[in-house]
């Protein structure tokens, strides 16, 4: 018969061919499900098996980096548990540990998002604050963190006053205040060493009027009076120095300011008009 091949070999071979071609694609999509089902069989964790796996690595094994994953993932497998809520916190919480302070504030603000009613509203808040507080940089460095601790920092305070972090936050808001205070105070100096009286003024004017309870207040007081005795404003030098020894007669910047208007043949006197004289009557 030869090498040849007949039609009707052709042609029951192509059948033959097609047949192939069929089961194989059906295998394929067969297994193709299968993967399929065995991937979407894949039962989730337990949200409490998770949520223990997380406490156990933040209290036992002092890992608050991996036990912060162990509650995202409650919160991912299990999002609208009750498990979840609790989870969003703790990630917070375990982030915050960690010095992960980019993530607690995330949680933290989507906690106070998701839960303003919650109890635990109060303390979500004082970790943001306090995430921004634990960066405050160096005084030379941009106050940027600091303004924000302080604004995170008084929303504890004016949301939660009743709480027990509402005390806490106001302390850390008297710090971060003195060190914006100092920043200001910083800047001034600067522009004495340059003389330009006129930019150290207003600079020296933004701590007495916005952060007179800070203890930069004293010196804000004195160098007025060195920058308006260099511009030759005696009144506002003299009640700079007035104002000084009326709120701080034991102060040293008092006697510093009381020589400096003397060594000119003035006294401290006090101009009610003045800003500074207003400032300290708010």
């Amino acid at each position: 018969m030869g090498l040849g091949l007949t039609n009707n070999r052709i042609r029951s071979l192509g059948r033959a061919s097609r047949r192939v071609a069929a089961l194989s694609l059906i295998v394929a999509a067969l297994g193709a499900c299968s993967m399929f089902e065995k991937d979407a069989g894949i039962p989730d964790e337990p949200a409490d098996k998770l949520y223990n796996e997380g406490l156990f690595l933040l209290n036992n094994k002092k890992d608050a980096k991996n036990a912060a994953k162990k509650f995202e993932e409650v919160d991912r497998q299990h999002p609208y548990s009750e498990w979840a809520r609790k989870s969003l916190l703790m990630t917070a919480y375990s982030n915050y540990e960690a010095g992960n302070y980019d993530d607690t504030i995330s949680a933290a603000k989507r906690y106070v998002a998701l839960h303003p009613g919650s109890p635990d509203a109060a303390y979500a808040q004082y970790l943001i604050g306090s995430s921004y507080f634990d960066q405050i940089p160096e005084i030379s460095r941009d106050q940027g963190r600091t303004e924000r601790a302080v604004e995170a920092l008084e929303e504890v305070a004016r949301k939660y006053p009743g709480s027990e972090y509402a005390a806490a936050a106001k302390r850390k808001i008297d710090i971060a205040r003195d060190q914006l205070a100092g920043k200001e105070l910083d800047v001034a100096r600067y522009y004495m060493k340059k003389h330009d009286y006129t930019g150290a003024i207003n600079r020296f004017k933004i701590v007495v009027t916005r952060y007179q309870t800070t203890r930069h207040v004293e010196e804000a007081l004195l160098r007025l009076t060195e920058a308006y005795l260099s511009l030759g404003i005696v009144d506002e030098a003299q009640t700079s120095a007035a104002v000084l020894g009326h709120n701080f007669p034991d102060s040293q910047w008092y006697k510093d300011a009381y020589e400096l208007v003397q060594s000119r043949g003035l006294k401290p006197s006090e101009n009610k008009g003045s800003w500074i004289s207003r400032a300290f009557k708010l």
